[in-house]
């Protein structure tokens, strides 16, 4: 980053320092995808969020389907437009026979046009549960279908390879230890987007940000495998085991494919809003729900869709582990999760 706020130029203007930054930006753009293993194009923006929206609104298709367990953002996108909705079952995992049926183009039984085709919403890996989704079955499934899938992978980018069959990804570098306000929409092709700007290849307007892309290319270069050290997560086992005994719920028991960063945690006899003041007065920082709305202290719409029982959902904490996270850390939070589960 360093480097990128020596480069002060605007990498879109043609003289020499501005020439010198636009070689640094393509430089951190091949470099990303490289370290994504992604074939197809890139467009930079401030994060994920801008990257749906740019989907959301470039897209060159006739409506949106979303799955029930999206990100808020996504579903705030869809809910604008007229929100069509796949189901989930308790495990997290989606209605495949749902989404057959709603990823159908309109004309699918007659004669194809690509203006009818449907964009589909699916998120890699959940921000609140940890739970994986099959992406590679489902984007079959949406391509058969004649429509195009887009995938939330803020949670498994940098961790977790990204499928080659998806038609658009998002991703915040923040997520994998890089700076906050910089991601990018991964594009299977630009044809299938409308451009709407005059930057980026004319689909984003703003002058890119050259030291969060930089930074962003090096978070992902250096991003481990596994991106955490089995040895630290250790600890979340024996608190599983004691929050069973205790009668609370570790809900990643009943998912379809956990995956090891993010646990959502339920605590017998105690709100999960109480929890979060609790455990930042101890020091620690949890939510209840995803990060982003967590500040409504609402019972988390994801849960809602995987029938997970209210009382149940109403004390349901998320806990994240992130690049820099420590062993004495887990075992810390471990510690206070069990003082204050305990029967007094």
């Amino acid at each position: 980053m360093e480097e990128g706020f020596a480069l002060w130029a605007n990498p879109s203007s043609p003289h020499a320092e501005g020439r010198k930054a636009r070689a640094a930006l393509e430089d951190a753009r091949e470099r990303i995808k490289e370290a994504l293993g992604w074939d197809g194009e890139l467009i930079f923006t401030s994060g994920a969020s801008e990257a749906a929206l740019l989907v959301f609104d470039s897209a060159d298709v006739l409506n949106e389907v979303v799955s029930a367990v999206e990100h808020d953002c996504i579903h705030g996108f869809a809910r604008d437009r007229g929100l069509v909705e796949i189901p989930a079952d308790a495990s997290g995992a989606l209605d495949v026979e749902a989404l057959d049926r709603l990823s159908v183009e309109p004309s699918h039984h007659a004669r194809r046009h690509i203006e009818n085709r449907r964009l589909v919403a699916i998120q890699d890996v959940n921000s609140e549960t940890g739970n994986r989704q099959d992406i590679e079955n489902y984007a079959e499934c949406v391509h058969q279908n004649g429509s195009l899938i887009v995938v939330d992978c803020v949670q498994s980018a940098g961790k977790f390879s990204l499928s080659r069959n998806i038609d658009f990804a998002l991703i915040s570098a923040h997520k994998f230890g890089g700076p906050i306000g910089i991601g990018a929409l991964l594009v299977k092709d630009y044809a299938m987007l409308k451009p709407s700007g005059g930057q980026e290849r004319g689909y984003r307007r703003g002058t890119e940000n050259l030291p969060g892309a930089l930074g962003m290319a090096a978070a992902l270069e250096d991003a481990g495998d596994p991106y955490v050290a089995f040895e630290i997560l250790e600890p979340f086992d024996a608190l599983a085991d004691e929050c069973r005994k205790l009668g609370g719920t570790w809900l990643s028991d009943g998912l379809s494919d956990p995956t090891p960063y993010i646990r959502a945690i339920a605590m017998p006899n105690m709100s999960a809003t109480a929890q979060v003041m609790r455990f930042d007065m101890a020091g620690i920082a949890v939510s209840q729900g995803s990060a982003c709305s967590s500040g409504t202290m609402k019972t988390s719409r994801v849960l809602e869709a995987m029938q997970v029982e209210p009382e149940i959902a109403a004390n349901t904490i998320r806990v994240s582990v992130g690049w820099n996270t420590t062993r004495a850390e887990v075992e810390r939070f471990c510690e206070v999760w069990l003082d204050l589960a305990k029967p007094r």
